[in-house]
């Protein structure tokens, strides 16, 4: 029987940390005026730093495949991928380009030698989608050795430039609130860069390996509306309207490729259908959360730490925030690179012991998908 080992976690973060107060200093003034809803927003979200792909004007100073290639490169001593790495695995909910793939762009920004690769797609599920991708197929025996990487770059598309279009065209209309929405100026400040990766291979090695014991996911689309999009939008009936469907001249003055989200859908749902997944692959394993030492929860806010928290007490599941490990307010939300940033940090800081178990529990609002991963440190 073969197992699969995460042996190594890299991370980039792109440039400086930015404060609270520099975010608009980068991202611009929709209209040339402060938002309305940055304080309340950060004030909720509990993010004191985060870091951007991009300078104070606006330019970018690394791709989204430039961020994955760096975190790639973290896993090795020589920063040169070894040719023994046979399968690369690429998660992101913002490529830099609709086609080619983003994992094709990666393995073009290495350079090093052929090499199969993946790409997922989707929001921050796409880490776990990806890191199942190499675990399939190392217990399948078809490689031994691979990398999984999870990337965003978020901030080029929360520049002002792409919301200055609608102000303008709602700034003299007298029916019409010239401020963008809450929906999505409320983004603008939720999300950053970076990325993460993780070496996995059919052994264990280095000083602390962790065993990948099973990766679960579970998708709720069947029964839950969309609730996170882009180049979209959402229209009453709950039907998403494509980017496809508008003119170029709706799809600028419209805000129609920023991202958006239905606030009201994520407080009726996101929570409940969390630990329900969770609640679900706790039995299917016949787990013990008596067993787990570390939780690491990917919070999209701080404004979930106490909710998520109180519903696990609920319904009387012993992972609760004694166990867990958050850096969010430190580094920001980096989407689909967050659960990496988080076990990096982790692993660097904590001193894993012999046989701890980690979790790891992943949330994806886009239509409200979920993903847990059970870890043992060899």
């Amino acid at each position: 029987m073969r197992n699969v080992y995460i042996n190594k976690v890299a991370v980039f973060l792109p440039n400086k940390p930015v404060s609270n107060e520099e975010i608009e200093d980068y991202i611009g003034l929709i209209g040339g005026k402060p938002s309305r809803v940055r304080s309340i927003v950060l004030k909720q979200n509990g993010i004191k730093t985060r870091y951007y792909g991009l300078d104070k004007e606006h330019k970018i100073t690394h791709s989204n495949a430039q961020l994955a290639k760096e975190a790639v490169l973290g896993l090795f001593e020589e920063n040169a991928v070894p040719s023994d790495i046979t399968l690369l695995a690429c998660g992101t909910s913002t490529p830099d380009q609709l086609l080619p793939s983003h994992a094709s762009m990666v393995h073009g920004e290495l350079g090093n030698f052929p090499m199969e690769t993946f790409s997922s797609a989707g929001v921050c599920l796409t880490s776990l989608q990806a890191l199942k991708i190499c675990y399939s197929n190392i217990l399948a025996g078809l490689h031994d050795n691979a990398v999984c990487v999870a990337s965003e770059l978020t901030s080029p598309a929360l520049v002002s430039k792409f919301y200055d279009p609608e102000y303008e065209a709602t700034h003299d209309n007298p029916d019409k609130d010239p401020y963008m929405a809450f929906e999505k100026d409320f983004m603008r400040f939720m999300l950053s860069d970076g990325a993460g990766a993780v070496l996995l291979q059919d052994h264990p090695e280095g000083d602390c390996s962790l065993k990948v014991e099973w990766v679960e996911m579970t998708s709720y689309a069947n029964e839950l509306p969309t609730c996170m999009f882009m180049a979209s939008e959402l229209e009453p009936n709950g039907r998403l309207k494509s980017w496809k469907e508008f003119s170029p001249e709706e799809i600028k003055d419209r805000g129609v490729l920023v991202g958006k989200q239905d606030i009201r859908q994520l407080k009726k749902h996101a929570i409940k259908y969390w630990v329900d997944h969770i609640e679900t692959v706790l039995a299917k394993h016949n787990l013990n959360p008596e067993e787990v030492d570390y939780v690491l929860p990917h919070l999209s806010s701080m404004l979930f730490y106490d909710q998520v928290n109180d519903e696990l007490i609920a319904r009387g599941i012993a992972l609760t925030k004694e166990k867990w490990f958050v850096n969010l307010p430190s580094v920001g939300n980096v989407g689909s690179a967050a659960i990496y940033v988080a076990l990096e940090e982790l692993m660097r800081t904590k001193g894993i012991k012999h046989g701890q178990k980690i979790l790891l529990l992943v949330p994806e609002s886009g239509r409200f998908s979920y993903g847990t991963v059970l870890l043992t440190a060899q």
